[in-house]
């Protein structure tokens, strides 16, 4: 798909004050890895890009030839480095989108993205709390970016990731995951052999004891997986405050 130059933003409304509308910013692909056969991470080089907290997304933007237009928004999986952002694209069945970055999308290509957006579900290494993430699917990808952005900036924060997929070939970063700390696969499908954990969905007994003071919780997935992960963790005493969700899709992981 044949993209054109940045044209003017769309307008971004806020009910307590006017904020001046994200321009939108070319961005051209230096380099790719294949995570699963499915799924892409994208290293792009943004004219103009200021930086972003781990948490945030951005919109991305196609447009063909003959004026078609479409966008998706798509979470940032790296910390802040300079003037690069990396995606992680998962391919979807029947994505116009998703399946034009996977498999067609080359070195030097352009595309339009708009960002960053997003200001709740972010963490700054300036929180020194206790942190306890929870991904299900490709939702771990904005979570990957707070675990990059910790190491980044030498953070001491306790963190811990439950990450939730279907089998041990969906695993996304694997390697990279593998050198964390604290870091507990939940395989919903089909474990590996020796895996100390049987096959299936998360439930309450995954979740860590709670401590005090209380973690701050971050959780992203489809709808399904973080309306019921949310629901645990109110039943397990978390407070809800100390929760942020972060939700696409209609179905579990």
């Amino acid at each position: 798909m044949a993209i054109r130059g940045a044209s003017s933003a769309t307008r971004v409304i806020s009910s307590v004050r006017p904020i001046a509308p994200l321009p939108w910013r070319v961005a051209r692909l230096v380099e790719s890895r294949e995570e699963t056969a499915t799924a892409r991470t994208l290293v792009l080089q943004v004219d103009g890009w200021l930086g972003h907290l781990a948490g945030q997304h951005v919109d991305v933007r196609l447009t063909a030839e003959d004026g078609y237009s479409t966008q998706r928004s798509y979470s940032i999986a790296s910390a802040h480095t300079g003037d690069t952002i990396e995606l992680t694209v998962q391919l979807l069945p029947d994505g116009e989108v998703s399946s034009y970055l996977v498999q067609d999308y080359k070195v030097g290509d352009p595309i339009e993205l708009r960002g960053p957006v997003g200001g709740w579900f972010v963490w700054s290494p300036e929180n020194a709390d206790r942190v306890l993430l929870i991904g299900g699917g490709s939702g771990v990808v904005p979570l990957m970016a707070m675990l990059r952005a910790r190491r980044s900036a030498g953070s001491s924060a306790p963190f811990r990731l439950l990450y939730s997929v279907r089998t041990p070939d969906d695993v996304l970063y694997g390697e990279e995951l593998a050198r964390e700390d604290d870091v507990t696969f939940i395989y919903t499908r089909t474990a590996p052999a020796g895996h100390a954990r049987a096959a299936g969905r998360l439930s309450a007994v995954d979740l860590p004891a709670l401590l005090h003071p209380q973690p701050r919780v971050y959780v992203c997935g489809p709808t399904g997986f973080v309306e019921a992960v949310a629901d645990l963790l109110v039943l397990q005493g978390y407070d809800a405050l100390n929760i942020r969700t972060e939700r696409f899709g209609p179905s579990g992981a």
